[in-house]
């Protein structure tokens, strides 16, 4: 048995721990569908798949609560699917390993998916506690959130009856979110035809170690972008010693910021000492930029299969220019709020043959003047190499209500069981409840959660003492709900 399953609350912890023997990687959520229908079967409350592919529960008010605010607990029930280098784990066969460290859970060495795990967790505790007091509620759980929001995007009108939205998908207990960024998918494709390999020898040179991370909730960090550092590399050994592009695979997840990257060069027998000689020096240049931030850099050089076909040269030139050139990280903070950042990019995925470039970016704003000019930037960039650019899964930012009746209910519990004052703040991460106030505009939202750390990488930990006062303060929110 789990070592989780002793850790309280008890229903909070239980279905945590059985919502990891799931397999739910994003893009497949058969499983975890099922197995939430199941579970609503077994405590007794309506549930169903709506036409988006998310799941909906709906649970009576208690006797003497039905004239309350309707309440919505929303989370999403697909995980990241990241792993360390030398995991073989399986994320669409096998089930998340579980261990507490210092008073943090981990997986094994694969994301932990507490995000959102534990939002979907508590939902399935509310749903299954017959002691609590409360209105109606509904569990909105989405489908395959982390790769498009398309649960969301595709949540029909009139499915919902509740008044309130409590998004349970924050990861900074003691924080309460009134706002988030907006996104978009920036995806950059070329074609052409292969031309043969006329160097006398091919190497592979990996890039990795790097941390990583959420490409909204640490962009702000500084961390390497393996992709970004690659080609800084890529580039100087073309110009300097000849070296041709035969592939790059770098990145696996659009909102993710890559930690490893690889490429297979092709060159002349004579220049192989000089490279190897280069991805040293470029290692060590790492490590003195990312010094007290990257910490487990590696750099090195494999002999490789001598690939038969290579990228033309014009359009090897090309594209590595526009990589070189494309903007990643922070581009602009909040003015009225200089702490906050508004508008990102994350150069998340390049996967590049002898016959094709593909690239994935995903681009974040508080404002949508600011996405459209960003977009539009990296559009810019890579039309000058000849590529075609194509934008897809574009929200809008949720605008913040410092004036929300749920937050001035959940600040004064916050206030009563701790006896701090919560922090108020609009997140840089991308939230669903834009997309849902866009059907449902009359909902009154504030996102909230436990403490959660390093999603979307294999270090991803959750603070087991914010487990407790997270259900405490749902659990009072709901029994003090307003009456309609």
């Amino acid at each position: 048995m789990s070592e989780i399953r002793n850790l309280s609350p008890e229903l909070l912890w239980r279905n945590f721990d059985d919502l990891t023997q799931i397999p739910r990687p994003s893009g497949h959520m058969e499983k975890v569908q099922a197995f939430l229908l199941d579970f609503a079967k077994k405590v007794g409350v309506e549930a169903f798949i709506d036409s988006a592919g998310n799941v909906v529960m709906r649970k009576p008010a208690t006797p003497g609560y039905e004239n309350r605010k309707g309440v919505i607990l929303q989370a999403h029930m697909d995980m990241v699917p990241q792993k360390s280098p030398d995991s073989n784990h399986n994320f669409e066969t096998d089930p998340i390993v579980t261990h507490i460290t210092d008073g943090w859970v981990y997986a094994n060495n694969t994301t932990l998916g507490a995000d959102d795990g534990i939002g979907v967790a508590a939902i399935m505790g509310i749903m299954e506690d017959k002691t609590l007091k409360h209105g109606p509620i509904e569990g909105l759980i989405t489908r395959d959130e982390e790769t498009g929001m398309f649960g969301a995007n595709d949540l029909p009108a009139g499915e919902l009856n509740g008044d309130i939205l409590l998004n349970l998908d924050s990861e900074n207990w003691g924080k309460f979110a009134i706002g988030s960024a907006g996104g978009i998918d920036i995806t950059s494709t070329l074609g052409y035809k292969e031309v043969a390999n006329d160097q006398e020898t091919a190497v592979k040179v990996t890039l990795k170690g790097f941390r990583g991370g959420h490409s909204g909730l640490e962009i702000h960090e500084g961390r390497a972008n393996a992709n970004k550092e690659m080609v800084r590399f890529v580039r100087k050994a073309m110009s300097e010693l000849g070296v041709r592009l035969a592939a790059w695979q770098g990145g696996n997840m659009r909102n993710a910021i890559p930690f490893k990257a690889e490429v297979v060069l092709a060159l002349a027998n004579d220049k192989v000492a000089a490279l190897k000689e280069m991805v040293e020096a470029q290692r060590q240049l790492l490590e003195s930029e990312f010094k007290t931030i990257e910490n487990n850099i590696e750099f090195f050089v494999e002999d490789a299969e001598k690939p038969a076909a290579l990228v033309p040269a014009e359009i090897q030139d090309n594209v590595i220019n526009a990589i070189y050139a494309v903007h990643n990280g922070v581009l602009r903070m909040i003015p009225v709020y200089p702490n906050v950042v508004e508008t990102s990019s994350n150069l998340a995925i390049i996967n590049i043959d002898a016959n094709n470039t593909n690239i994935k970016i995903l681009a974040r704003s508080a404002r949508e003047d600011m996405k459209e000019y960003l977009a539009t930037q990296i559009k810019s960039c890579f039309d000058l190499a000849g590529m075609k650019t194509e934008f897809s899964a574009s929200y809008v930012g949720w605008d913040p209500n410092p004036d929300s009746e749920i937050l001035n209910l959940l600040k004064k519990v916050y206030k009563d069981q701790t006896g701090e004052d919560v922090i108020v703040q609009v997140d840089h991460a991308g939230l669903e409840c834009s997309i849902i106030l866009g059907k449902y505009p009359h909902l009154d939202v504030v996102s909230l959660g436990p403490t959660i750390r390093s999603p979307h990488t294999a270090t991803e930990r959750f603070k087991v003492d914010t487990a407790q006062p997270f259900w405490d303060l749902l659990v009072k929110a709901l029994e003090e709900i307003p009456v309609k």
